[in-house]
């Protein structure tokens, strides 16, 4: 169990872009004749958007003709998020799709008026986004992953891996409301597991180069990256240390584990009708938050078997995919 390298946990990460995708299509009306201006406030243009623009050609929509999409990117810099709102609603769009807690906060706090759907949220009610699920009332609604509670999934799951995991390095960006959430769960499931954790944070690059400094020079038995879009955008220098330094982490987004490795994944397809509704007179505060109902758990027993990693019959008795 001592040879070591990266392993990739990965919660919630395919649904949100298909949500996406979704929202969009749904919001561009050719049969009105309109062209549909839509926003999309994110970290940066990570490859999963590209599933946003297949969507649209998919379903006939096409982009200049019935349909714009202007986007917006705080790339690792959420403090940009409030004046990119800013400039969003000025044009004006007709909605906004909202990627990552800070940018829904930013949006929400910017228009009280254009319809705000949450994608690759993670707890709605904590963040102060909506005080009810199934009521959230003003022009907010969207899907909560709970991120948070699964961020307890990924530990446990490492620790089924590595048994011998008992210091555990977490990576956060303490910028990000988000972060106190997932930590606020992992730390007591932690305590039960027996192992310690110790919080390294960063909000820009001269932050993570002492980051991962410090992680370098720390016996860590493993590492968990708390879900971040700063962090996402970072990957690969993140990823090239993992495997440099033969640590064991896991992950909430699927870009982490595009080079291989095992994958846990919340699945949820409820998004369908949202915009639509709206469109047709329905208040987005009347539209309930959803939640995922689904958690999918996959393994790659080839990347498994590369790292020397014996997945226990009872591992692989509760997974829903293997991958081989």
């Amino acid at each position: 169990m001592r040879r070591r390298d990266l392993i990739a946990l990965i919660i919630g990460a395919a649904a949100p872009w298909l949500l996406i995708a979704t929202i969009v299509q749904v919001a561009a009306d050719p049969v009105a004749g309109k062209l549909a201006l839509i926003g999309v406030l994110a970290n940066a243009p990570v490859p999963p958007l590209d599933g946003l623009r297949e969507g649209l050609r998919d379903l006939g929509y096409v982009e200049g003709e019935s349909l714009r999409l202007e986007y917006r990117w705080a790339e690792g810099r959420y403090d940009r998020y409030p004046d990119l709102a800013a400039e969003l609603v000025a044009l004006p769009v007709d909605a906004i799709v909202t990627v990552t807690t800070p940018a829904a906060l930013a949006a929400q706090r910017t228009t009280s008026r254009i319809p705000i759907i949450m994608a690759a949220i993670g707890d709605a009610i904590s963040t102060g986004l909506v005080s009810n699920l199934a009521h959230p009332g003003g022009n907010i609604t969207g899907f909560s992953s709970l991120a948070p509670d699964l961020g307890v999934k990924r530990v446990e799951f490492l620790k089924d891996l590595v048994p011998t995991l008992y210091r555990l390095a977490v990576l956060s960006n303490t910028t990000n409301p988000y972060a106190a959430l997932e930590l606020e769960r992992v730390q007591p499931a932690a305590v039960a597991l027996e192992i310690r954790l110790q919080v390294v944070s960063a909000s820009d690059d001269d932050q993570l180069s002492a980051l991962l400094e410090t992680v370098r020079r720390q016996s860590f038995d493993g590492v968990l990256v708390i879900n971040d879009q700063f962090l996402l955008s970072r990957r690969d220098r993140i990823v090239s240390f993992m495997a440099e330094t033969r640590l064991p982490a896991v992950y909430g987004y699927r870009e982490f584990v595009d080079i291989g490795g095992l994958a846990y994944r919340s699945q949820f397809r409820q998004a369908a009708g949202y915009i639509d509704k709206v469109l047709h007179g329905a208040k987005p505060g009347d539209l309930p938050v959803q939640q995922p109902t689904k958690f999918e758990l996959v393994i790659n027993l080839k990347t498994a078997n590369a790292l020397g990693l014996a997945v226990q019959p009872a591992i692989l008795g509760r997974v829903d995919e293997v991958i081989e």
